[in-house]
């Protein structure tokens, strides 16, 4: 087992978009990811608040990432994917403990 080595971003888009989200992953070092598929909750006042459509099938994309890449992935991310595209994504990170079976 490895202490703190790693970082799992998570990924919540449009669903559709995993691919878009893994291809840029992929393009700064990531090597692999789990996606979910999921809906959202949003009412009409979050739709209305934030000006954008809300969609409520959505695909959550998990990569666990080494400590030094977790900014370029993040990064890549949202340029591919984030609030100002069609997948309309939002990205952030949690920190891993302990991990099993990465090399």
């Amino acid at each position: 087992m490895k202490t703190r080595e790693h970082q799992m971003v998570v990924c919540i888009v449009n669903a559709g978009y995993s691919e878009t989200v893994m291809d840029a992953a992929r393009l700064v070092g990531a090597r692999g990811g789990t996606v979910i598929h999921g809906r959202g909750t949003a009412n009409g006042e979050a739709e209305k608040l934030f000006g954008i459509v809300v969609q409520p099938d959505k695909d959550i994309i998990m990569i666990i990432v080494k400590n030094d890449i977790k900014d370029e992935v993040l990064t890549a991310i949202n340029k591919a994917a984030g609030l100002d595209t069609n997948g309309q994504g939002i990205a952030f990170s949690l920190p891993v403990d302990r991990t099993i079976g990465i090399s």
